[in-house]
């Protein structure tokens, strides 16, 4: 499983840090940065919670 994340649609909203902070954080700039990209099984259910609640659809499981 892999989150993908739009950098150009993303808008720094930080409701995805706030759902899967073990899995990536707001930099002082505002900007989303993956801790890493591929996902365990047993992260799954907050990557998709991370993906569920970005207000502009810029992240994804694939």
């Amino acid at each position: 499983m892999k989150i993908v994340l739009d950098r150009p649609r993303c808008e720094g909203h930080g409701l995805c840090e706030e759902a899967a902070p073990q899995l990536m954080h707001l930099d002082d700039d505002g900007e989303l940065v993956l801790h890493r990209e591929e996902i365990e099984e047993a992260d799954a259910a907050l990557a998709n919670a991370a993906v569920r609640v970005c207000p502009v659809a810029a992240l994804r499981i694939a």
